[in-house]
């Protein structure tokens, strides 16, 4: 599976930006997706993540409430949307794919098979 994210840009604190994930894959609707983020100097971190039938998601505490997953399987395209971000929220953030992720392993990066390249994300103040 290929992923490309895409719809990163600079975006004012409390402003709103949608990150989107598109796949190469026909069978991407069999497959798990995670948002990450990485911030200059700090380690990856999880965001959320969306289970195949698009009806478990979860969360970050930090971004809970303010951000929502989503996906199109007909498109094959899985969405971040992001709402009041904040300048903490500023990171390359990658989405990343497994057909076989569990609940109890959702937040590790270590679960995902495929990854894109980053978007990068900075909210201003």
């Amino acid at each position: 599976v290929q992923l490309q994210a895409s719809g990163g840009g600079l975006v004012q604190a409390g402003g709103t930006l949608r990150l989107s994930c598109a796949a190469s894959r026909r069978s991407f609707s069999t497959y798990s997706v995670g948002w990450f983020r990485q911030a200059p100097g700090k380690e990856r971190e999880f965001v959320a993540a969306i289970f195949r039938s698009g009806g478990n998601t979860y969360y970050a505490d930090s971004v809970k409430g303010r951000f929502t997953i989503s996906r199109d399987n007909a498109k094959n395209m899985v969405y971040l949307q992001m709402n009041s971000p904040k300048p903490e929220d500023t990171a390359l953030y990658y989405c990343a794919s497994s057909n076989s992720l569990i609940v109890s392993t959702v937040r590790s990066a270590s679960a995902y098979d495929y990854w894109g390249q980053g978007t990068q994300v900075t909210v201003s103040s």
